[in-house]
């Protein structure tokens, strides 16, 4: 079964992990948060995470789901995600939400790869219009 690791800007990370301890009755094993402080080094931010990521990982995998691409918790993921003893076995998803940390449990203990197909998705799905919208969607781009 893979470890998860939330990384995100502080307090998001301890409130993904405190909602699955709300829905699961405690944190499921393995699952572990790194909230990012405001003008945190990343260096220092990244020693902590590997501290993080070594007590949870296993020969299943690491999955680290983080907040908003290309901020520091982000790249720190991205970075410790390519350190040679996680090369492969690690994968990071950004733009977390509860949806994807839901499904990321779930599917925890399928291949890697199929954990994260099912968390992106989850996450995706988990996005959606509720009510009346006041403008019209553009998806000419799309």
């Amino acid at each position: 079964m893979a470890g998860i690791l939330l990384i995100a800007h502080a307090p998001l990370a301890s409130a993904l992990k405190d909602f699955a301890r709300h829905v699961y009755g405690e944190v499921p094993d393995r699952i572990e948060s790194l909230d990012v402080m405001a003008h945190e080094d990343a260096k220092v931010t990244l020693e902590k995470a590997k501290t993080i990521a070594s007590a949870i990982h296993t020969g299943n995998g690491l999955i680290i789901l983080t907040d908003i691409m290309g901020a520091t918790p982000a790249n720190v993921a991205t970075k410790l995600a390519h350190l040679p003893e996680y090369e492969g076995r690690v994968r990071v998803l950004a733009g977390v939400n509860l949806p994807m940390l839901m499904r990321a449990i779930a599917y925890r203990a399928e291949p890697l790869d199929t954990a994260i197909q099912k968390a992106m998705h989850g996450g995706q799905q988990g996005i959606i219009p509720i009510g009346h919208l006041n403008q019209t969607v553009d998806n000419s781009n799309t």
